[in-house]
């Protein structure tokens, strides 16, 4: 059904192409013919690298610092108390603003990009890992206290296993948002990139060559989705339904 519906999809771009006879809507054709051009150039892979490991690694950043914030609040009444304005704040900064301000204090570097991505997805990440951190059942913790557990111990054995839904569904939102602002970044401020490419096209009004990285980069986030995203989160079902 799946193919049926994309296939379906294509015949319907290709059709409004030919209706239009437009440089502003190629057809489909026009666009694989610029995917193969980028590819043997070598263009393709390379930016499409570059961004792959932008997205890596905010997203790393934001997983990791989101969930030890979400864990601490959680966990905590008070801290959550004093904290809930902050993570309000920053869940309504847009991310644009955050980007240029990040670039004008840090400078055009890659740290700075890096930094405003995850910035922006960390109090998501926040308020899904307080949900799951107030949701968790007390009797494990007070079984890891009864069996004296170290606090990594109960970190690895306790919390984050009744946490799995929780970060699963994080983790799917967060490379959804977080693939779509690394573009934002690349065109306000890198050399090089999807969204750098994109920026480039749009110049020259070249908008073949914009869906070529544009589509090219949504199917190797399909990919993501599919092998690695899916999987994650029927897996954290399974948790689930052994321990209702």
């Amino acid at each position: 059904m799946w193919a049926l519906s994309t296939t379906g999809l294509v015949l319907v771009w290709a059709v409004v192409a030919w209706y239009a006879q437009s440089r502003a809507l190629p057809s489909p054709l026009q666009v694989l013919e610029a995917v193969v051009s980028e590819y043997h150039s070598g263009d393709l892979i390379f930016h499409t690298t570059a961004t792959l490991i932008r997205v890596a690694a905010a997203f790393l950043v934001a997983m990791v610092i989101g969930s030890a914030v979400g864990i601490a609040l959680g966990r905590s009444q008070t801290l959550d108390y004093f904290f809930d304005p902050w993570v309000i704040l920053f869940l309504n900064i847009p991310a644009l603003v955050i980007i240029v301000l990040s670039y004008i204090w840090f400078g055009l570097s890659e740290a700075a990009a890096i930094g405003a991505v995850a910035l922006n997805k960390i109090p998501n990440v926040v308020v899904t890992v307080r949900e799951g951190a107030k949701s968790m059942d007390p009797s494990y913790m007070e079984m890891a206290r009864v069996f004296k557990f170290s606090r990594f111990k109960t970190l690895i054995h306790v919390i984050l296993p009744q946490l799995q839904p929780y970060l699963a569904a994080a983790t799917r939102s967060g490379i959804a948002l977080i693939w779509k602002i690394v573009l934002v970044v690349e065109l306000l401020g890198r050399s090089n990139g999807v969204g750098f490419q994109i920026h480039l096209y749009f110049q020259l009004f070249d908008v073949a060559t914009i869906l070529a990285y544009t589509l090219t980069f949504v199917f190797v986030m399909l990919l993501v989705e599919f092998l690695l995203l899916q999987p994650l989160e029927r897996h954290s079902r399974r948790w689930r339904a052994s321990h209702a």
